[in-house]
């Protein structure tokens, strides 16, 4: 298997291809140029490929060392290898310091060279995976990635987009199980700290005396169990983006130092003297009124306004209606695979029934939903009977005539099948609540086709 290509740009001939010929054994592929502009054309063409270049820093066209920024713009993964019949020690510090891998003196042992070589494909492989893997969660976190095409969503996105780019705090209102922490990703997958950690932090899932020194850490001493110095998640997120979801579950006291750090990126841990600072962009997101809160004094008004400098609607998705086909579509391929199902699509009455119902719990809700039904769904399409019993009583749009109709029989119907909905199915609490026996309302049932 190649060990990888590298580019060797010499005017010397015949050294150039004795060097080729050493590193050809080795398993590499070498390209070879015998000037500067010749080089940097192979070097654009071949940008995926080459791992390592190899320039001699005296060319008939150029000086190695201004030519080293043109080899890193023209391949940014790649790392460059300069060498010379004459190194000096100032040439030498720096081309390390723009960023050359290492400097060579001509005519030293091949051994070290191959040593050198393979150390620097090393880096650029590294380097490519790395690319590679960023790739893959900015795609997986885009705003390109988010499902349905409805004006709500539509909405939120535009705005979202349009504060991305900044290092504004950023507050996402919404319900639970929105996708609210989606959007805090591909804010930060769009921003220009997309390299740096993202560190999401749900408020309510740490007991409140916990939570300050969780996310501010803590200095050694500074409480009972506390043996060691400990980083808090702020310090973790650091050049990068913390989302801080539920935020309106925090204490007043942690809003006050959190006030400071939007203020000054400053904050004093527990048991310390002396500040530290940091380098943090703020994504807060919550499911609360945040501004009536702070105007019935749960939450510091000071904190509010700073947090709320833009605020982004995440739309529920009984407010996206007409992405549910699509988000239905997409959850249900991925559950099929994860089961190794052959699952290819849902029945048309499922759909309808999916669109009908009213989603509480938004798309993490109707996520578990499609989970629980490809689970026990054996055919090819999913089923009424696959979903959850709630989802069988669910009331058919009326028509005109059953809009207007006022009489008993009909009444009687629509309420038979509001308590159906409302109890899930359970046909003994239904004929409970309808003051009516098991038997007549199972009668009743197959009477009015329910």
């Amino acid at each position: 298997m190649p060990a990888g290509t590298l580019l060797l740009i010499d005017d010397e001939t015949s050294l150039r291809q004795l060097l080729a010929r050493v590193l050809e054994l080795e398993g590499y592929t070498v390209l070879q140029a015998p000037d500067a502009r010749r080089g940097l054309e192979q070097l654009r063409q071949h940008a995926e490929e080459v791992l390592v270049v190899l320039s001699d820093v005296k060319l008939p066209d150029g000086y190695g060392l201004d030519l080293l920024p043109r080899y890193q713009q023209a391949s940014p993964l790649a790392e460059v290898i300069l060498m010379t019949a004459y190194g000096t020690i100032p040439d030498g510090v720096r081309a390390m310091k723009e960023g050359a891998f290492d400097y060579l003196t001509k005519g030293d042992s091949d051994d070290q060279l191959l040593v050198v070589v393979e150390r620097a494909a090393d880096k650029a492989r590294l380097q490519r995976r790395v690319a590679d893997l960023e790739k893959k969660v900015g795609a997986q976190y885009s705003f390109e990635s988010m499902i349905g095409q409805s004006a709500a969503l539509t909405q939120a996105k535009k705005l979202a987009q349009r504060v991305a780019p900044t290092d504004s705090t950023v507050l996402l209102e919404g319900p639970t199980g929105a996708g609210k922490e989606l959007f805090a990703q591909a804010i930060h997958q769009a921003s220009q700290r997309r390299s740096k950690p993202f560190v999401a932090v749900n408020c309510s899932a740490f007991p409140k005396d916990l939570l300050e020194s969780e996310l501010f850490g803590y200095r050694k001493g500074a409480f009972t169990g506390a043996l060691a110095d400990k980083k808090g998640l702020l310090e973790e997120a650091t050049g990068g983006t913390l989302f801080l979801d539920e935020i309106g579950e925090l204490e007043l006291n942690v809003q006050a130092k959190f006030l400071r750090v939007l203020e000054t990126q400053q904050f004093t841990k527990l048991g310390d003297t002396k500040p530290t600072s940091v380098n943090v962009r703020l994504v807060a997101a919550t499911n609360r009124n945040l501004k009536q809160e702070a105007a019935e004094g749960h939450f510091r008004p000071d904190l509010y306004y700073r947090l709320s400098v833009f605020t982004v609607l995440v739309p529920g998705l009984n407010e996206r209606r007409d992405d549910i086909a699509a988000l239905a579509d997409y959850f249900l391929q991925y559950f099929a695979a994860r089961l190794r199902k052959r699952l290819r699509g849902l029945e048309p009455e499922v759909l309808q029934q999916l669109q009908r119902y009213d989603w509480r719990g938004n798309v993490r809700e109707l996520k578990n939903v499609l989970e629980r039904a490809a689970i026990l769904a054996d055919g090819d399409l999913l089923t009424v009977d696959d979903l959850p019993t709630e989802f069988h009583y669910l009331p058919t749009p009326l028509t005109t005539d059953e809009a207007s109709d006022r009489t008993l029989r009909t009444l009687e119907k629509r309420q038979i099948r509001q308590v159906l909905q409302e109890t899930g199915g359970n046909k003994m609490e239904a004929a409970r609540q309808l003051g009516i026996g098991t038997k007549t309302l199972y009668r009743k049932i197959q009477e009015y086709g329910l």
